[in-house]
């Protein structure tokens, strides 16, 4: 079957990538900014100096203000390290508070960020990955502790030995027995935020089995109203507490004696200001952030992003990092996110395809740069991926790319696509969805001809960005 126009002339459109549009980047303020911290020799020197390895001060402090402002909570420097971004920092986490003989598994809530997998698996848990589903609310609570007890068994009845780690934490420092990941608000990919009884349920049987919650916190300032309506009472985005914040209002667990706590909360400007400032925060009790400070790469080199840590800090100060989110980045990603799903319901909702409507269970909140759709009526995502590029010159994200690597079994998501509405211009976005309409409805009258294609196809040539 040929396509309808030779694929030469289609233009591609990319709604994988998970980048923000470049209207979105700042750097007229971060230019500024950049001037501001060099202009004084006073303070530049130590600005391009080594960082003290919980990071530059001056954007703790100021960082402290502005989660303490957003969530309702007591500002406390000394809960924030400066880290290299979301990711670098999973890798430091998992360096110091993880052991891979003695850390049993790591739980990612599944549909999951794939790409962390990665992470974990050059922390020694190839292999030991596992799924956990969720349900409207986020994850699943009960089938969590389920699968844990069940690993947990299945390992005392192999081994009466306790297993010894390799890794001697030292007094600043401790070994967690399992590590849980989420991204709580906005998950990449479903879209979904975790309701509060879902954390504090979450945070509760984190302490009860010795578990690291490593909670990646970076779509929480980009959220809406669906309705384009502001409650007076309530401010334009969901400020639910993020797991870090429950973990602290519950006081030291029993088996907490050095106070590490049982969440770290991950933070990240790359969706708020650029993935290339290359510049987070991991908030959680100072015990545990003093201890990720003694990471080994931060005690050589100093607390990553010295100068872009700067920057920020005076845009903080000045208060135009905020200004530019509420004014330019949540406005924009907003009407993006009606643009693709208007074209959704015209183009894709006849042909069986469903969305979520919203991010919060029973709120009209949506956010971050994703929408996750399932396929009921076939054929599945992944020939429709590969068709896509092959026909219309479309990338998109499948379904299977965000099952836990090593359990795919623990959860499927065969029937599943992911759109991101944040990278492509606004028109593309409407006509990436038409095309992709189209195609699935000539799939939908031919399915034999595409699943033979299939079976011709080597998973090598589908495509899988790495800037998810």
């Amino acid at each position: 079957m040929a396509s309808p126009i030779p694929l030469a002339k289609k233009q591609q459109i990319n709604l994988l990538r998970g980048w923000p549009s470049p209207h979105l980047l700042p750097a007229d303020l971060l230019s500024a900014a950049c001037q501001r911290v060099l202009a004084d020799p006073v303070e530049s020197v130590p600005i391009l100096q080594y960082a003290p390895d919980e990071g530059y001060q001056p954007l703790r402090e100021r960082l402290a203000q502005w989660l303490g402002r957003h969530y309702g909570v007591e500002p406390d420097a000394n809960r924030i390290c400066i880290t290299g971004g979301a990711s670098q920092n999973l890798a430091c986490v998992l360096q110091s508070f993880t052991d891979p003989h003695y850390t049993r598994a790591v739980w990612m809530v599944a549909p999951c960020y794939h790409l962390a997998a990665t992470i974990f698996e050059d922390s020694g848990f190839a292999g030991r990955l596992r799924a956990v589903p969720e349900d409207d609310e986020g994850i699943d609570i009960e089938e969590l502790e389920r699968r844990i007890k069940a690993l947990e068994s299945k390992e005392r009845i192999e081994s009466q030995a306790e297993p010894k780690p390799f890794k001697n934490p030292g007094p600043f420092r401790k070994l967690y027995r399992h590590v849980i990941y989420a991204v709580p608000t906005c998950s990449n990919p479903s879209g979904k935020t975790m309701s509060v009884r879902r954390r504090e349920s979450l945070v509760k049987l984190a302490r009860k089995y010795d578990a690291l919650v490593i909670s990646d916190d970076v779509y929480d300032f980009l959220q809406w109203p669906l309705d384009g309506a502001v409650d007076p009472q309530r401010p334009p985005e969901m400020r639910l507490p993020r797991l870090c914040d429950i973990d602290m209002s519950l006081g030291r667990a029993e088996n907490d004696s050095q106070g590490f706590g049982h969440t770290v909360s991950n933070g990240s400007f790359s969706k708020i200001a650029g993935p290339g400032v290359r510049t987070g925060w991991a908030e959680g009790t100072p015990a545990f952030v003093l201890g990720l400070s003694k990471t080994g790469s931060s005690m050589s080199g100093g607390a990553p992003s010295q100068l872009c840590a700067a920057m920020l800090a005076d845009l903080l100060r000045t208060g135009e990092l905020e200004s530019f989110i509420e004014t330019k980045t949540r406005p924009e990603l907003q009407r993006r996110h009606k643009i693709m799903m208007d074209a959704v319901k015209e183009h894709l909702e006849p042909l069986g395809a469903v969305g979520r409507e919203s991010s919060v269970s029973g709120e009209s909140i949506y956010g971050g740069y994703f929408v996750w759709l399932t396929l009921t009526q076939g054929p599945p995502g992944v020939l429709v991926s590969d068709a896509a590029v092959k026909e219309e010159n479309i990338i998109i994200g499948r379904g299977d790319m965000f099952a836990v690597r090593g359990d795919e079994q623990g959860a499927k998501f065969d029937q599943n696509i992911r759109l991101c509405f944040s990278w492509e211009p606004e028109e593309a976005l409407v006509d990436g969805v038409r095309r992709l309409g189209l195609l699935i409805k000539r799939m939908q009258g031919n399915l034999a001809h595409y699943e033979k294609m299939a079976a011709e196809v080597k998973d090598s040539d589908r495509p899988v960005s790495s800037w998810v």
